[in-house]
């Protein structure tokens, strides 16, 4: 009685069968969107929160102002690319940056489908708006914030002498994200001092907590409340070169000091 033996098909070790997958394997064949990211670069002067814009010289939105942003390359992670931009744009590099959220509306970009992973950028005033200037078409405005709390919603951008400027794509959007997630960190996270030069007054600190939360403070709270925290520390410095009493200097304390 012959015996029939059955024939093994060669297979491909693991490894071998996912390099000729991925060889064999056309991205073009799936359409997917774009991704970019944009940074909302902020920053507290004048009892107001401000934000670098740059006026777009092409469509989409031509003339209008804009985050600082641009498409991701393929080669660099999301944190890289928020920097890029940043340092591209607004001239700024070396700064806090955190990722926001991501905004994915399907009609959000007249040019095709494109996904923005936007980030939020935390600026001392003077660094901003020295850098500002460098940046060609880039300006800070003084964002208008329509609510209150952490409600939430589109903000406005003013420019010299309040004049309107009228935002891109969703871009009040992303300011009002921005502004949203600064009011709700500000009482847990050291987020306020990263608006500040490294030595500060406490009236300095009270008008950022300001600007941040779009609402006046009582002085005496304000400073007690920050004193108990274990946040600051007195330099033993006082202020210098001001038409008035100068006032004590304090610093940040870092969570590995206390």
């Amino acid at each position: 009685m012959r015996r029939e033996t059955k024939r093994l098909e060669p297979t491909l070790s693991p490894n071998a069968e996912e390099e000729a997958f991925l060889a064999a394997y056309d991205a073009a064949a799936f359409p997917h969107p774009s991704v970019a990211v944009d940074v909302a670069a902020m920053t507290t002067g004048g009892g107001s929160l401000h934000a670098l814009l740059v006026r777009r010289t092409a469509p989409p939105h031509k003339g209008r102002y804009a985050l600082a942003g641009g498409f991701v390359g393929f080669s660099e992670s999301l944190d890289d690319a928020a920097a890029r931009v940043v340092a591209a744009k607004g001239g700024l590099s070396g700064i806090f940056l955190e990722q926001l959220y991501t905004f994915g509306a399907v009609d959000r970009d007249p040019r095709t489908r494109v996904l923005s992973v936007a980030y939020y950028a935390l600026v001392e005033e003077a660094r901003l708006r020295a850098a500002a200037p460098a940046a060609g078409e880039a300006v800070v405005a003084r964002l208008d914030v329509p609510w209150t709390g952490l409600e939430g919603g589109p903000v406005r951008a003013q420019g010299d002498r309040g004049r309107e400027l009228p935002l891109a794509l969703d871009h009040s959007e992303i300011l009002g994200r921005a502004v949203q997630r600064l009011r709700g960190k500000l009482d847990y996270s050291p987020i306020g001092f990263q608006l500040l030069p490294r030595q500060f007054t406490l009236r300095q600190l009270q008008e950022v907590h300001e600007a941040v939360l779009g609402r006046k403070l009582n002085k005496d709270s304000f400073r007690r409340s920050v004193v108990a925290s274990g946040l600051v520390a007195a330099t033993g410095e006082l202020e210098k070169d001001v038409p008035y009493r100068p006032a004590e200097l304090y610093r940040y304390v870092a969570a590995r000091e206390r």
